[in-house]
């Protein structure tokens, strides 16, 4: 059971991340078929999102599993066989818990370790495209937006030869400038790409009157790089931090208004992987904990898939009402830990009542007979 349940674990997940991996990164396509990236980069770039897509596909990937293997046996009255020959309530569920067991391992190494580190290294290859990859980006005809700046490049000869540009700076909203100009280039320097014009205008206007003022020149200089000499100083987002820092760190390495966030998160990190051993013990709670009837057995499936639901939904809610006040943090492992509790206790409990209330009616019959 335990060699069906991985072999079934590992293609339902393989199908899962693929759906999700398809439908996340077709907002990447366009650098591909648009701006001329290599798939290699556009590969490299979407896999790095994949750990966070699979701390939540394990947990519901495993439950699913484990109710098809155990609803299977039911169907085929094997479970009824194995009881027969006297295997215990923890025989017939230790597959599915051992399975849950390295689920839950899995996912703590992914939301421990694996998933700052590659989010992080996501991070500073979108910073390396918009900046090393700026000559690819800028295509003949057509406006292209980077970090604030509108660029506009009629036609693009070789060498980076540029003509026809139009650029719009809006990095600065008190201060928006245009420039055009009949011609240019695209040149590398240490702080990144730069578009030098040459022969043209520079228009700007004054937002507290409304004059506009024009500025020809021979050569001008717009600088398309980020504002940032190196990507690690930068601000770093929740997905990139390690718990420890999530949970500890203060003011100015985190902005006051992000702490409660942050803090969500880190004990978010601590929790999912454990739903994993819940969704499990929710499955083994419905299907093993009661003798098979086939009136009953699409319903208990039902109640299954809404428990599994409910409690996933329930953890996204509490995790947004945390971020908010953080007194409803316990309620996030409640949410977690009640499940596993619950679920595990009436898997064991269950079917010796069930046996219990069948000798009770054996009796009766007998008496009455």
């Amino acid at each position: 059971m335990l060699k069906q349940q991985l072999i079934m674990m590992v293609f339902v997940t393989l199908g899962l991340l693929c759906v999700i991996w398809l439908s996340q990164s077709l907002r990447f396509v366009e650098m591909i078929v648009n701006r001329g990236l290599s798939i290699s980069v556009f590969l490299h770039l979407t896999s790095l999102l994949l750990p966070s897509f699979l701390t939540i596909i394990l947990p519901i990937a495993l439950f699913f599993v484990v109710v098809f293997t155990y609803n299977k046996l039911i169907q085929d009255r094997e479970l009824i066989v194995m009881r027969s020959a006297g295997l215990s309530q923890w025989a017939l569920a230790k597959p599915a818990i051992i399975l849950a067991i390295a689920v839950a391992g899995v996912g703590y190494f992914l939301t421990l370790y694996y998933l700052p580190y590659s989010y992080r290294q996501f991070k500073e290859l979108q910073y390396t495209i918009r900046n090393d990859y700026s000559s690819v980006l800028l295509q003949e005809g057509s406006f292209t937006d980077i970090d604030g700046l509108t660029i506009y490049v009629r036609e693009v000869g070789q060498d980076n030869e540029l003509m026809g540009i139009l650029v719009h700076d809006a990095r600065n909203p008190k201060a928006q400038s245009t420039m055009m100009a009949k011609n240019g280039a695209l040149v590398r320097t240490d702080k990144g790409p730069r578009i030098v014009l040459l022969d043209g205008n520079r228009q700007e206007v004054n937002t507290e009157d409304g004059t506009m003022s024009i500025l020809y020149f021979d050569r001008y200089a717009v600088d398309i790089a980020e504002d940032i000499d190196d990507p690690s100083l930068r601000y770093l987002e929740a997905r990139e931090r390690s718990v420890g820092n999530l949970l500890t760190a203060d003011p100015p390495d985190i902005q006051p208004q992000d702490i409660r966030k942050y803090r969500a998160e880190g004990h978010e990190r601590l929790i999912s992987p454990l739903y994993a051993v819940g969704f499990a013990s929710l499955a083994l709670a419905v299907l093993v904990s009661g003798s098979f009837s086939r009136r009953t057995q699409h319903s208990r499936l039902l109640i299954a898939i809404a428990l599994m639901i409910g409690c996933e939904a329930a953890s996204i809610a509490l995790k947004n009402i945390a971020a908010k006040n953080p007194a409803f943090i316990v309620l996030m492992y409640l949410n977690v830990l009640l499940p596993i509790v619950g679920g595990l206790y009436w898997t064991f409990r269950g079917p010796k009542i069930t046996l219990a209330r069948r000798n009770d009616c054996s009796t009766e019959e007998g008496s009455a007979s």
